[in-house]
């Protein structure tokens, strides 16, 4: 309880003094809004949920590094099925424990509900447009990822497999950046699958994908399938990644796990580490 106070309180205090990036130049965002005013979700668990979202943004949560040197830094996908995103659970509580990590974050809130292309689109732009100023936000250019839970899982595995054609016409500057992410970290993904036990559709595991971790519990009963299936796949196409399967810890948790899903934190961490994106 005393850890779930404390990165509340760290995600609260560093939300109010990150800067929020508006994703697209005004005026000039392809694809669809929503219909309907920006607008919280009431749910009872003291998380907050936002939907109805037209105008996509990145929250930049700028890591401290002691030497100076450029740091590695993530784009965060919250999850909530695409009919909304979990800004805080799934958002700035994981970007406050990056940046203890020395790990700058990025965290996207995309738009919803039920708009996966605009999304894909957010997303690919999120990271060109961090490229393009990582000298100004103090980022490694080449050491950018995508991490991304649920439904934001399924937006980061996208947005690292569907890169060789952009999902919109470049608009400026930005735009000259690749949307490759260096790296990709899947949190209990969802819709990996097609539901018929293969890959879902929606994903290119022809392209020369980037690094990728995925990591899920066996007992969550309704995603767990589609990482595994992908999981298989990757191995059949020869593609680097990594696989961790923990026996518990259900669906949804965030950093709230407690169940053995609750080691997924530090075994980014090495995962990390090993592949060179983190000292």
């Amino acid at each position: 309880m005393l850890r779930t106070l404390l990165l509340l309180l760290a995600a609260t205090s560093l939300l109010s003094a990150q800067t929020v990036v508006d994703v697209w130049p005004e005026g000039r965002m392809p694809g669809k809004g929503a219909k309907e005013p920006e607008a919280a979700v009431p749910r009872d668990d003291g998380f907050q949920r936002i939907t109805h979202v037209s105008r996509p943004t990145l929250t930049l949560f700028r890591a401290t590094r002691k030497d100076g040197t450029p740091a590695p830094a993530l784009i965060v996908c919250p999850g909530g099925g695409y009919r909304y995103t979990v800004v805080d659970k799934e958002g700035s509580e994981i970007a406050a424990w990056l940046n203890t990590k020395g790990i700058s974050a990025l965290v996207l809130k995309y738009r919803t509900p039920d708009n996966r292309d605009g999304a894909l689109q957010d997303a690919q732009r999120a990271v060109s447009l961090t490229r393009s100023r990582a000298a100004e936000w103090g980022i490694d250019p080449k050491r950018l990822g995508i991490m991304g839970f649920s439904a934001g899982g399924h937006l980061a595995a996208r947005a690292s497999t569907l890169f060789e054609a952009r999902a919109y016409a470049a608009l400026d500057a930005a735009d000259q950046s690749g949307c490759l992410p260096d790296f990709a970290v899947l949190v209990y993904p969802a819709y990996l699958d097609d539901k018929n036990g293969g890959v879902s559709p929606d994903l290119n595991l022809k392209a020369n994908l980037p690094l990728t971790f995925i990591l899920h519990s066996e007992d969550d009963k309704t995603h767990v399938i589609g990482s595994k299936i992908y999981h298989t796949a990757l191995e059949a196409a020869k593609i680097p990644h990594e696989f961790k399967l923990y026996p518990t810890g259900g669906h949804g948790y965030g950093l709230h796990c407690e169940g053995e899903a609750k080691a997924w934190p530090e075994d980014t961490l090495k995962w990390l580490q090993t592949i060179g994106m983190h000292p």
